[in-house]
């Protein structure tokens, strides 16, 4: 007997708006439903409140526990809209039996690399205040708004691996910019590939004209720029960041734009998110903050969509999805499918 799915669509404000057909496809499987929930939930509530659903279509929050498989009923697949899978606990979803899968990383690495740059202009050439001064009837003001060539700086790369390659490509080839790359796990061929240099990262945060952040967050990463690292950094850096908000210690790079050590901040991500309009970045003119919106093109959105969807109808199927982290799952062997 085909088993009917219910399939739970979970802090994921893009899923299914831009691509309705994505929601048409799961209804061919079963009960499709959008959830919105704190990111801090804790995990037994999460798992109350997805009672019955054994299919989860996952954004980046909230976190997927110890505690919410201990309590979690039936939940064969967990599809992350996106890339990274640090808010998901995989032990405990190998011991439930859950499978987890992720899109593949070159579905993000064009938008996100491209948002990185834009992003970082952004600041450096004050675009966004210009802009507002236009709006403002403020035109004649425009002598205020003296920015900074990107073009032939010395530009770091934190994180060299599927979005920061391609950063590096864009700064090297696209800016005649001299790229250092710190990445512990990629060696020197990989990274000089992409037209840049491996370094440790004590050098390149001391040369940096501007860096940017792209490395995974794990236990390691965790705050990896704190109050050391912002002290070896020049003198008016510029800094951008479309990787995670927690890789940034938030004080202690208050304290650095407070003291002008940083020239201008653009990031896609905070540590705690939804930002609000209340959040410290704020009080700087020279902060550019964007809703974690680096994947949201109109290419990247289909292709994410078209992986989750397919993943969905894979394990209804009896198929391992693509891009399974955890690949094994004793639910589809009771079925026998």
């Amino acid at each position: 007997m085909r088993v009917t799915y219910r399939i739970a669509i979970v802090n994921s404000s893009s899923f299914g708006k831009h691509f309705p057909e994505h929601i048409e496809r799961l209804k061919k499987i079963g009960e499709v439903r959008s959830f919105t929930f704190d990111q801090d939930i804790d995990g037994k509530t999460l798992a109350d409140e997805l009672k019955g659903y054994n299919m989860i279509i996952a954004s980046i929050t909230p976190n997927y526990s110890k505690e919410f498989f201990e309590h979690k009923d039936e939940l064969v697949l967990i599809s992350r809209h996106g890339i990274g899978y640090n808010n998901i606990d995989l032990e405990a979803a190998k011991k439930k039996g859950t499978i987890v899968s992720i899109v593949s990383p070159l579905v993000e690495r064009d938008a996100v690399a491209e948002n990185t740059i834009a992003n970082l202009l952004t600041v450096m050439r004050m675009t966004n205040r210009a802009h507002q001064h236009v709006v403002n009837d403020k035109w004649e003001e425009r002598a205020k708004f003296v920015g900074s060539n990107l073009s032939g700086k010395t530009a770091g790369v934190i994180g060299v691996g599927n979005i920061g390659s391609r950063v590096a490509e864009i700064l090297h080839y696209g800016f005649r910019c001299e790229v250092l790359g710190y990445d512990p796990f990629k060696s020197k061929d990989e990274i000089e590939r992409f037209g840049a240099k491996k370094v440790e990262l004590d050098e390149l945060l001391e040369r940096s004209d501007v860096i940017c952040l792209n490395a995974s967050l794990n236990e390691t990463s965790y705050h990896m720029l704190s109050e050391n690292e912002f002290a070896r950094m020049k003198d008016n850096v510029y800094l951008s960041n479309t990787a995670r908000g927690a890789l940034i210690k938030e004080d202690a790079l208050v304290k650095a734009l407070k003291s002008g050590k940083i020239a201008g901040f653009a990031t896609d991500v905070l540590e705690k998110e939804p930002g609000r309009s209340d959040h410290p970045y704020l009080q700087f003119e020279n902060v550019l903050i964007t809703p974690h919106t680096s994947a949201y093109t109109k290419e990247c959105l289909k292709g994410m969509g078209d992986k989750c969807v397919s993943d969905c109808e894979k394990v209804a199927n009896g198929i391992i999805p693509d891009r399974s982290i955890q690949k094994v799952s004793k639910y589809l062997r009771k079925r026998g499918k």
